[in-house]
């Protein structure tokens, strides 16, 4: 018997391979127009993204931090997808080590809200703030 993933894992599959390769076309077609992506702390990659072009913007910024993300795991619910992440990045004396949970609220086979948990917020603040003390 051979299984086929569900279609939510393909979809969060399709998420984070569209923002590893900086697939914006993709991005755009997986996602709503009105999409919003929320990172808690007080970084510059904080805060909420709202539109798919504040998302692209967003994703576009934290690549200019050379963070490397690796996908864990795709975890599904019936409707919605959470990914299991670790991302790694080093900047001068900098290091990031992070594991990170991306939710992602789904409707009508499309993204509509991204919310990330961090294990780390303070090594993320650290990691994206030029100004931390």
């Amino acid at each position: 018997m051979t299984m086929t993933a569900s279609p939510q894992v393909d979809l969060g599959t399709a998420f984070f391979w569209a923002l590893r390769t900086k697939n914006w076309a993709l991005l755009r077609e997986i996602m709503s127009p009105d999409a919003t992506w929320s990172l808690p702390g007080h970084n510059a990659i904080s805060g909420t993204a709202a539109g798919i072009d504040d998302v692209i913007a967003r994703a576009q910024l934290i690549g200019t931090y050379r963070m490397t993300s690796t996908l864990e795991r795709v975890l599904v619910s019936r409707d919605n997808i959470a990914l299991g992440l670790h991302a790694t990045a080093r900047r001068g004396d900098r290091v990031l080590d992070e594991h990170i949970a991306t939710v992602c609220t789904v409707r009508a086979g499309r993204i509509v809200q991204v919310e990330t948990y961090l294990d780390d917020l303070e090594g993320m603040d650290r990691f994206f703030t030029d100004e931390y003390c």
